[in-house]
């Protein structure tokens, strides 16, 4: 049961100047982000990410959150705005017409490359991560985190 993305999100998601991360976490809980990712909008409103290289660890990451219901972080930041994704890895293509369909298009755009698998995640959170929007949160919820120069305005 995720989270719908909103005009918003998309909008972000499919500017090529959009910044994307991508950010899990191996077994010792250590995180480990990645910069520049390729990332998609499947039919049923989960993100794809195409993962170039099979032992990459971002990949084994992935493979991890599947097996223990884990959970990443998306960041997608762009002309002043700034949201975070938290989402669940739920299924790896590695054959079939979504996997396909993707081997065949990055090819056409970069030649020779590899691709070991598309991953589906299903959003779960989106949450608001622009100056705006914390401002406001720590406006109305955090009240008492003001910086006393502020107070004596």
């Amino acid at each position: 049961m995720g989270t719908a993305l909103t005009k918003e999100i998309v909008g972000l998601l499919t500017d090529s100047r959009t910044s994307k991360v991508l950010a899990t976490v191996d077994e010792k809980g250590f995180p480990h982000a990645v910069a520049g990712v390729p990332l998609h909008i499947g039919e049923q409103g989960n993100l794809l990410y195409l993962e170039y290289f099979e032992s990459s660890a971002t990949n084994k990451n992935l493979t991890r959150s599947i097996w223990f219901d884990g959970v990443v972080a998306i960041a997608l930041s762009n002309a002043g705005q700034s949201f975070q994704i938290k989402g669940r890895p739920i299924k790896n293509h590695i054959t079939g017409p979504l996997f396909l369909k993707f081997y065949q298009e990055i090819r056409s755009i970069q030649g020779d490359v590899n691709l070991a698998s598309v991953w589906e995640i299903e959003p779960v959170e989106i949450i608001d991560e622009g100056q705006d929007a914390r401002r406001e949160y720590e406006h109305t919820k955090r009240p008492f985190f003001t910086h006393l120069d502020r107070i004596a305005r």
